[in-house]
């Protein structure tokens, strides 16, 4: 845990790789202090179509899906630190927006095979 999905126009890939992106968000998680590495899972999903209010222009946005239980300041605490790490790549102009969203502790289910 957690789940960083990073979203992001598919234009952005002109001007930094999905794989420094997913670097970023996955360096922010650790340095939140949250997790263990390990048990970090990122992936990236490019749009092909998008709009920041009425302009296409480029973005990402990390939906970062924990397990139901941490505190809003643990929340806020990660969501800086993925911000962070993304404003460092100094990619401009970029829209960058993060939400920890709970996941369900009873109906979450993990299978190692």
């Amino acid at each position: 845990m957690p789940h960083c999905i990073v979203e992001y126009s598919k234009a952005l890939e002109s001007r930094i790789m999905p794989e420094t992106l997913l670097q970023a968000v996955y360096q922010g998680a650790v340095e939140s202090g949250l997790f263990t590495p390990s048990a970090i899972k990122s992936r990236a999903i490019a749009c092909d179509y998008y709009m920041v209010g009425d302009q296409v222009a480029d973005f990402v946005h990390i939906n970062l899906r924990i397990l139901a239980g941490r505190t809003d300041a643990q929340k806020k605490q990660l969501t800086d630190a993925v911000l962070a790490k993304l404003s460092d790549l100094s990619i401009s102009p970029l829209s960058i927006t993060a939400e920890v969203q709970d996941m369900h502790v009873e109906s979450y289910a993990k299978r190692l095979l």
